[in-house]
């Protein structure tokens, strides 16, 4: 078989002029084939799925056939720690997920898991899209050659799940919650009051049939999907974690978009966000009402206690995470600039 430069040569001097030649050559040329990962599933309720599907589509409307994404969702290229190596050296060119997974590669990325952190997705976005973005942006390319594309949202804030009311921080105390497996989260409850037990998500259900633990924290779109209001009833809506998406490219994924096509390739991602933001935030408040209307119960958190709460974490999560972590000192006063602008 010939070779795409032997191939372009040949119809080049076939040609009867150059004119009538170069339409016939851009046609002709190969399109920009990425491997593009995701853990969840090709599915309208699958925040991942929602912001491909925009993508996709804004990168054809403005470059025709010149890229070909090809999307393998629900871990079919592996799970998430080992898709993140593979961007790494290339095997795979993008991954969609959630940014704790990256806090493997570059640590300081675990700061967006820490509790009361955010106020909002809008919030997020807003120091996410500017300079807190950018340089946590920096730190992961200097690690690992790999660069966030963007950050966007998933559906909705995670709160507490139990099976008997939990109201306030005073009955908080004490009541086993499943969390996961990371300094940030166990950190977090403790600091709440609550006893936070590590357990496999896909052993939560059972945990919670079964009394393992008295609930769990999460996103109402996931409780919703998993089935998991059947073993919980009451949600009390503490929105400690506005946890962001993000969607990363390797080094090598990066060098095989064209010079003159990267502003369409970055104004595609722009225009996905934007869309997938707004989904995310419609997908959330859907869920929410669907939970009520399936017998869950929510109790907003009190202004006041939230405030407490995020003023013990930063006194104290925060500002070890930042002794810890110098770079991320001004990032957490950005964060909190930001708070009243978004």
């Amino acid at each position: 078989m010939p070779s795409r430069r032997s191939f372009l040569q040949t119809a080049a001097l076939s040609s009867v002029g150059a004119s009538a030649a170069a339409p016939w050559v851009a046609r002709a040329q190969a399109p920009i084939a990425l491997r593009f990962s995701s853990s969840m599933l090709a599915d309208d309720n699958a925040a991942h799925f929602v912001w491909y599907r925009s993508f996709e589509t804004a990168l054809k409307a403005s470059t025709g056939d010149r890229f070909k994404i090809d999307y393998f969702p629900n871990n079919q290229l592996g799970k998430e720690a080992d898709v993140v190596q593979q961007v790494k050296v290339g095997s795979i060119d993008m991954m969609v997920t959630g940014s704790s997974i990256f806090a493997t590669v570059a640590p300081e990325i675990g700061m967006l898991d820490l509790g009361y952190l955010f106020d909002s997705y809008a919030h997020a976005g807003k120091a996410l899209d500017g300079s807190v973005g950018r340089q946590l942006d920096g730190i992961l390319n200097k690690r690992s050659g790999c660069s966030v594309l963007t950050w966007a949202s998933h559906f909705g804030a995670r709160s507490v799940y139990t099976k008997a009311p939990v109201k306030s921080l005073a009955e908080i105390k004490g009541v086993k919650l499943r969390v996961l497996p990371t300094p940030a989260f166990i950190e977090t409850f403790k600091a709440m009051g609550a006893i936070p037990t590590p357990i496999p998500f896909g052993e939560l259900y059972m945990a919670a049939q079964t009394g393992v633990v008295d609930g769990f924290e999460h996103d109402a779109a996931t409780v919703l999907a998993s089935k998991l209001n059947e073993v919980t009833k009451s949600c009390w809506l503490t929105e400690h974690l506005f946890s962001p998406m993000v969607v990363v490219i390797g080094k090598r994924g990066m060098g095989k978009i064209p010079a003159d096509l990267q502003p369409a390739f970055m104004q595609a991602v722009a225009t996905a966000t934007a869309q997938q933001r707004t989904i995310a935030s419609q997908k959330s408040t859907a869920a929410v009402e669907e939970l009520k209307a399936k017998g869950m119960t929510f109790f907003p958190m009190a202004a006041a206690e939230r405030a407490a709460v995020r003023a013990e974490m930063q006194k104290s999560l925060w500002s070890g995470f930042a002794r810890q972590h110098p770079v991320t000192e001004p990032l957490f006063k950005a964060i909190d600039a930001a708070r009243g602008q978004a």
